[in-house]
């Protein structure tokens, strides 16, 4: 079978504008700090409402590492408000009791999805003072435009 000389041209392209894009994706992925959430664990959202570490910030380092048990559920993230200093690097360890919901950190690189029985951790370093706003990225009803939150950064 023989191919036409322009059509292996073309494949040719393709193939290399593909792997010029899967180079340029990686390049700015690493360039720009992006990570993808792993799922830590499996949970029992009755588990997660009577654990008490769920809902709270835990300091480990004064000043420099923290750890966020983050709860999602219906229209509402537990906590709704963190505060940090400058500098930390927090771990969000994050979780649904009800439906899918979403978790993205604005002006940063987190985002994930937050799925009922799983945990969900991604890690980030807050080196700018400011308050970053935390938003649910899934549609879960009709009051989730009331699903937010916020990072204080000292």
């Amino acid at each position: 079978m023989d191919i036409h000389t322009l059509e292996k041209r073309w494949i040719q392209l393709s193939i290399t504008l593909l792997a010029a894009f899967a180079v340029l994706i990686g390049v700015a992925a690493y360039a720009f700090g992006f990570q993808v959430p792993r799922l830590e664990q499996r949970v029992r959202p009755e588990d997660v409402l009577n654990d008490p570490k769920w809902g709270k910030v835990r300091e480990l380092e004064p000043g420099r590492t923290y750890e966020v048990y983050l709860i999602s559920r219906t229209w509402q993230f537990q906590p709704r408000r963190i505060e940090i200093p400058r500098g930390a690097k927090v771990t969000f360890y994050v979780t649904s009791v009800d439906v899918q919901h979403g978790f993205k950190v604005m002006g940063t690189s987190i985002s994930m999805q937050v799925l009922p029985g799983y945990v969900g951790v991604i890690s980030y370093t807050f080196k700018e003072p400011g308050v970053y706003r935390f938003i649910c990225t899934e549609y879960c009803g009709l009051a989730h435009a009331a699903m937010f939150g916020e990072i204080i950064v000292k």
